[in-house]
């Protein structure tokens, strides 16, 4: 219990310190009357430019070496316009512009843009042979998909179900920093196969996604037995 709550707390006064940065930038957007949708679908545009790069990167003839410069681009793309999944909530919240449309259009995009990428990486990964690395991301994709799913279906039972390790703003950490450390590292020659990098971190995630989905899972149905004793 006090790990989790470490966790949380800590997690807590990290996003503080980022909407300290981004809370001018949300004042400047909302007088320009930028609406959250605008700012959701601008990040989303972003993330499929970044999967995009990813499939291009994958898309070479056959026995050409990687352009690790694309996995560098992918990754700095991923993390910049991840940002805007922060800057939408706050736009809608010092906006006074929150609906219950926006906060769905937010979800369902969001999915989209995790799909997409995980997507995209395990197609890169099939290109390089890493057959093993394509498994990892394919089970990365479902632990990612599942974990918001056990959420989605928990909250329409009435539970509020955020618990867990690896929830969506670690798991794009994650992926954003591996492939940009994976074409960082390919592009200066490092002495290994910087591919491992994404393997491993695919690896990561589809582990502890998967445990964070059955860990809801299991919250859930302790909640509901609780609530059919009532």
């Amino acid at each position: 219990m006090r790990i989790k709550q470490t966790a949380t707390n800590s997690r807590n006064h990290l996003q503080m310190g980022i909407y300290a940065v981004i809370n001018p930038l949300v004042k400047g957007m909302i007088k320009l009357h930028i609406t959250p949708n605008v700012v959701t679908t601008i990040g989303f545009l972003g993330n499929l430019a970044a999967a995009a790069v990813i499939v291009w990167a994958a898309m070479r003839p056959t026995g050409a070496p990687v352009d690790f410069s694309m996995l560098t681009w992918a990754g700095a793309l991923i993390i910049g316009f991840s940002l805007f999944d922060m800057l939408d909530g706050q736009v809608a919240r010092l906006g006074n512009m929150a609906s219950t449309f926006g906060a769905m259009y937010d979800s369902v995009l969001d999915r989209y843009c995790e799909l997409l990428t995980l997507g995209a990486l395990s197609l890169y990964m099939l290109s390089c042979d890493l057959m093993l690395g394509a498994l990892l991301t394919f089970l990365a994709l479902v632990g990612s998909i599942m974990v918001s799913y056990v959420r989605a279906r928990a909250e329409g039972l009435g539970i509020e179900c955020k618990i867990g390790f690896l929830q969506r703003p670690e798991r794009v950490v994650i992926t954003s920093l591996a492939t940009l450390a994976t074409g960082i590292a390919g592009s200066c020659g490092a002495g290994f196969d910087a591919n491992l990098i994404l393997v491993w971190a695919m690896g990561f995630i589809a582990l502890f996604a998967n445990i964070t989905a059955f860990a809801r899972l299991a919250y859930s149905r302790r909640q509901l037995t609780l609530k059919e004793k009532k």
